[in-house]
């Protein structure tokens, strides 16, 4: 079954990479993508976001874009992210943001993406709100890893990560992290990554997540828990529940369009729940990953496609 589903994931990436397929998928996939994107424009995700919290769920918003071509392109992110701070702050909804170094700038100008994503950490900062630097694939680990330092050693503290749980550098990352004191995210992981680096089995994985969930709860660090995984959740319930970890000192984080019942309800039994929540007319790569991630979420397209 684990070799199974290293398959289907290298299958999927690998066809999702293919030219033919992604004009095909651009063309006709967009009301596909729907079910894991919240909106074209940040209205109607805003709009999604208020219902979110009417359930109890917190979310963090995400622009979509990355491996972008100009820095004017780098720029025109930037001033969205600005624009979403803004609309979150007068609209009153229980939500920080995302975003990715690549679609600031990052492979054309590390300098320049370190600009803007300070311009908008200092943003959230002034409205008392948080970013999260989100990692890509592991030719960005160190530099984003990097740029996060920089930001709290500049006295911008509002600015977290996010680590993978499949790379194998991640535990060392995450002891280096939690004593710089900065708020982190933990993930599976999403990208291709070869053997050398990377867990391919789902035991490995589940069990290296796992690892560094009890080191973040048991140093008393606030833990973002970015999974869908039953048994990582109930895990991790379990272990809260038997070393009187408080629910206030954790929060699940799942996407949106998946598991929605589940989410709300967590929220409903007093857990900390927050919705990763994307929105934009850059929608292809993120919606890709997500089908690659399991069969299950092609699945739910084609049950979709069905109706």
């Amino acid at each position: 079954m684990n070799i199974g589903s290293t398959l289907y994931r290298k299958a999927m990436t690998t066809v999702a990479g293919n030219r033919a397929v992604k004009r095909l998928s651009l063309r006709y996939g967009r009301k596909l993508a729907r079910r894991f994107v919240a909106s074209d424009h940040l209205q109607g995700a805003l709009r999604e976001v208020a219902a979110l919290n009417r359930l109890g769920i917190s979310a963090t918003m995400d622009a979509l874009g990355e491996g972008i071509g100009s820095l004017d392109e780098a720029r025109a992110y930037r001033d969205e992210y600005l624009k979403l701070l803004d609309a979150i702050a007068d609209s009153g909804v229980r939500a920080n943001v995302s975003l990715k170094p690549t679609q600031m700038g990052l492979a054309l100008d590390a300098d320049a993406c370190f600009g803007h994503i300070r311009e908008i950490v200092d943003r959230a900062r002034q409205y008392g709100n948080f970013v999260r630097i989100d990692m890509e694939d592991s030719s960005c680990t160190q530099a984003t890893i990097d740029m996060t330092v920089r930001l709290h050693r500049e006295g911008l503290t509002n600015a977290g990560t996010v680590l993978q749980a499949y790379l194998k550098r991640t535990e060392g990352d995450a002891r280096d992290l939690i004593e710089a004191g900065i708020p982190l995210r933990l993930v599976k992981g999403a990208y291709r990554e070869s053997e050398a680096i990377a867990f391919q089995r789902k035991a490995d994985i589940r069990e290296s997540f796992k690892s560094i969930v009890k080191l973040h709860l048991d140093r008393g660090v606030y833990t973002a828990i970015a999974s869908h995984d039953d048994a990582i959740i109930g895990w991790t319930k379990q272990y809260a529940l038997q070393n009187g970890i408080a629910k206030g000192r954790f929060e699940f984080q799942m996407l949106y369009g998946l598991r929605m019942s589940e989410q709300a309800r967590l929220a409903k039994e007093g857990y900390r729940v927050r919705c990763y929540v994307p929105y934009g007319t850059m929608w292809y790569p993120y919606y890709t990953r997500r089908l690659a991630e399991k069969p299950g979420n092609l699945w739910l397209v084609v049950k979709h496609l069905l109706r």
